[in-house]
């Protein structure tokens, strides 16, 4: 049996979970059901920085960069071009792209924690960048007054919290299934080996840094889409949606779901971001700091894989090859053999 197949009890748990979301908007209200909304959006984040930090072994804080500039284009474009929702995706998906392809250069080639702080400063310098372009982010203030959008052409408006969730689920589970058959291809092959034994797959001939750099602007395409769901759930944007927060609990989702599942992350960003909600709800003004120490008491007990793909540890390397042992040498002189 191959391995990458579910087997019966994880395939159950599959069911189960998807005919929960399913049922969702239908077992809550309009306001939580926005919310599921919202969280789905984040947790899709979440699997774009699956595929970096455990696929592509580039652990990162900065998927929040993609995911604005999907979520401000979605907004222009919906506001003046087409209010069509597969039109809207696809253009936050080029945007986050683009965007990603655009610090390809900063981030190929470093590794481990080098990355994480060149990721942090690029979701930082862009969260800044949105609060002080006025005249398309509205700044500080935020966008708001955000049109209504028709999943596609001749379907009516999104005009209800439950309408709006279903077509967030549905556009997740699209983009989470098209992402799982790409990791499944040959591109997906070498990505996990390059990140269990780089230097063994740059000796083989491989262009690492190519496939390191597509999966660099595959998951800035992710996160991209993701904002334009964002969009949708919430019709405001703000610079504050996008902050260091955001980051920091999206990768804490990623390592209690599992770094190297995409599914498994989908569900423990979905977890934590819930998480969050409820705490503000339950703690208020101490949220931040239950989740500041659920992070350090999960990077504490995380097993060695996982620290290394985090950047705690640095990558593997072949160990080079033991020398055999030299053969005894006669050190007696020509005199002595003759006597």
């Amino acid at each position: 049996m191959r391995r990458d197949l579910l087997t019966p009890a994880r395939r159950g748990v599959a069911v189960i979970v998807l005919a929960g979301l399913v049922l969702a908007p239908w077992l809550v209200d309009d306001y939580t059901a926005a919310i599921l909304a919202r969280t789905l959006a984040l947790g899709l984040v979440g699997v774009s920085v699956a595929l970096l930090t455990g696929v592509a072994g580039m652990p990162t804080l900065g998927q929040t960069a993609p995911y604005a500039a999907g979520a401000y284009a979605c907004a222009v474009v919906g506001g003046s071009v087409s209010d069509v929702g597969v039109v809207q995706v696809f253009v936050a998906a080029t945007a986050g792209a683009v965007l990603a392809a655009l610090t390809v250069p900063l981030v190929v080639s470093a590794r481990g924690v080098v990355v994480l702080m060149i990721t942090l400063a690029v979701g930082e310098l862009t969260v800044t960048v949105l609060g002080r372009w006025r005249s398309v982010t509205g700044g500080t203030d935020g966008l708001a007054g955000i049109s209504p959008v028709r999943p596609f052409w001749g379907l009516p408006l999104l005009a209800t919290d439950r309408a709006r969730y279903l077509y967030t689920l549905l556009v997740v589970a699209a983009v989470v299934v098209a992402l799982l058959l790409v990791l499944r291809t040959r591109f997906g092959l070498v990505l996990r080996a390059g990140r269990d034994d780089e230097a063994r797959l740059r000796a083989s001939g491989h262009r690492v840094a190519a496939h390191v750099a597509g999966a660099h602007v595959a998951a800035g395409a992710v996160a991209g889409a993701a904002g334009s769901l964002l969009v949708v759930a919430q019709q405001y944007l703000s610079p504050a949606d996008f902050g260091f927060e955001t980051s920091a609990l999206l990768l804490l989702g990623v390592v209690v779901g599992g770094t190297a599942s995409v599914g498994g992350a989908l569900v423990g960003a979905v977890l934590v971001i819930g998480a969050r909600d409820w705490l503000l709800g339950v703690l208020p003004g101490h949220a931040p700091l239950v989740l500041g120490a659920l992070f350090v008491a999960t990077v504490y007990l995380l097993p060695g894989d996982a620290r290394r793909r985090l950047g705690l540890r640095g990558r593997p390397y072949p160990r080079p090859a033991a020398r055999p042992p030299e053969p005894a040498r006669d050190h007696t002189t020509p005199t002595e053999v003759r006597a």
